[in-house]
């Protein structure tokens, strides 16, 4: 099973400052939207069918570091990944890239809280779920890791590839 789904996006003009450079907070956006998009397209999960049961999560903590821009028109690849399950939480990292997957441009960590939307209160994912998610943590990222120490291994690998590409 794919750990790590991709997908790439063009960046926008209504999203970039007077610079042409993508506005800070529409990282996020872009972000956010990527990994909902992996989530349906590569493990054809549903929403919906939570919503329904009035369960869903909410983001309780965000963790983002800018690294270099991603600039009007540009495609930029966006990959996702799970770092983490337990019973009330998820933790998720995203990396933003340009289309090559040569430079980091931002990396993303967000714990995700499993709530009861009528209550607002925490629930307990179903036993299902955590299995389901386990599946997909992906163990080398580190989740116990800082994001600095994240960064530097991403790093790293991205000049390990581009080096095994060159030759």
């Amino acid at each position: 099973m794919n750990k790590t789904p991709s997908s790439n996006y063009n960046i926008r003009f209504h999203d970039c400052d007077m610079f042409g450079h993508l506005n800070n907070a529409r990282y996020l956006d872009y972000m956010i939207s990527a990994r909902q998009d992996h989530l349906k397209d590569v493990y054809n999960f549903d929403y919906n069918s939570y919503y329904k049961n009035n369960l869903g999560w909410v983001i309780s903590y965000h963790e983002i570091q800018y690294l270099k821009p991603a600039f009007f028109e540009e495609n930029v690849s966006i990959q996702s990944s799970l770092l983490n399950a337990d019973n009330e939480t998820l933790y998720v990292e995203v990396l933003m890239m340009n289309e090559a997957k040569s430079h980091l441009k931002a990396i993303l960590r967000s714990k995700l809280t499993f709530i009861n939307l009528k209550t607002g209160r925490k629930e307990q994912h179903p036993q299902e779920f955590i299995e389901w998610a386990k599946s997909l943590v992906l163990e080398e990222a580190g989740a116990n890791s800082s994001i600095q120490d994240r960064i530097t291994q991403i790093i790293i690998e991205l000049k390990q590839n581009s080096n095994k590409s060159a030759k």
